[in-house]
């Protein structure tokens, strides 16, 4: 099964995941908005397709000859979700069982959805995992659950359906974000060598976005009935946010000054991936320091620009900026 057509593959993700793919040499279909400029290097097996998650009559005729799909697109996150509810809810739910549908019709053998760790809400239990209730607290983190739910109606012998909910990514990429908690502390510490810490022992799962990538690849070649029908936790380490910040203040540097500011917002997020391991043999490979090095260097060598100004790096400025609708 060498055909992997990839939603979003010109994402924060898509864009480490799309060239890894093609190193392994798989063809890979990359459908996108790409609304985030155009993140991907031409490649022999590379077919890129701009449109929409809701275009039905598109999405049909891409699908065709396609083994195995990735559905990493979405409207991501709370705040660029809420923007525009309506939109959203078009995306990240109403266009979801139609694209599993037309994925099963058109003869795909595996479907791999990137859920979220949010559809947990928040657990007081120190390893939260998979068998336990979900208490999403947001529509995005609900339509997450839902999606879920609609994509096991469609499992079968011959289409493997999996879940992946995956921790906050971290780490750099062509299409770069600089809103996700470890990559936000980056920036600040490397452009403003201040980081403000609001709380502090609020508990944050996070995930290289290399060993992301793996997880998706092993997704794509392990026996299929080792993920039909389940559902997995992707994550390394839960650690605080003052542990973040210490973190990155190590690899970045010892002038950076970390500045606490009390909040009453003390949510803490900590998921189990024991599961992944036991059942899989998964295990995380890079840690946050990892994650930290790589935006220095892109940092450094100017690889990334103008970083704490230009809306492409943060989400919910440039669903602001564009007004789609």
């Amino acid at each position: 099964m060498k055909n992997i057509f990839i939603t979003g593959g010109a994402g924060y993700v898509g864009s480490v995941l799309t060239p890894y793919l093609l190193s392994k040499n798989y063809n890979v279909t990359v459908f996108d908005l790409f609304i985030y400029g155009e993140t991907l290097k031409k490649h022999n097996n590379l077919k890129i397709i701009k449109g929409d998650l809701r275009d039905n009559i598109l999405l049909k005729k891409s699908l065709e000859g396609q083994d195995q799909v990735i559905h990493l697109a979405c409207i991501s996150n709370d705040p660029s979700f809420e923007l525009n509810p309506k939109l959203g809810k078009e995306i990240n739910l109403d266009s979801f069982e139609p694209l599993v549908a037309n994925s099963k019709n058109a003869g795909v053998k595996r479907f791999v959805y990137a859920s979220s760790s949010s559809v947990y809400g928040i657990k007081e239990e120190k390893n939260v995992s998979e068998d336990m209730s979900l208490e999403p607290l947001t529509d995005y983190s609900k339509f997450k659950a839902k999606c879920e739910k609609i994509l096991f109606k469609y499992k079968s012998d011959d289409f493997i359906a999996s879940v992946i909910r995956p921790a906050t990514v971290c780490g750099y990429s062509p299409r770069q974000r600089l809103d996700l908690v470890v990559n936000i502390l980056s920036n600040l510490a490397y452009h403003k060598r201040e980081i403000s810490v609001f709380g502090g022992n609020q508990l944050r799962p996070n995930i290289h976005i290399k060993d992301m990538v793996r997880a998706y690849e092993l997704f794509i070649e392990i026996d299929a009935k080792k993920i039909n029908g389940k559902i997995f936790n992707v994550g390394f380490e839960n650690k605080t946010v003052n542990e973040l910040a210490s973190s990155v203040k190590s690899v970045i540097g010892n002038d950076v000054i970390i500045k606490h500011v009390p909040t009453d917002d003390n949510r803490s997020y900590h998921v189990s991936s024991k599961k992944i391991w036991n059942e899989l043999g998964f295990k995380a490979n890079y840690n946050i320091e990892d994650a930290v090095k790589d935006l220095k260097n892109a940092f450094e060598k100017k690889i990334l620009n103008n970083c704490l100004d230009d809306i492409n790096y943060f989400n919910i400025k440039k669903m602001q900026n564009i007004n789609m609708v």
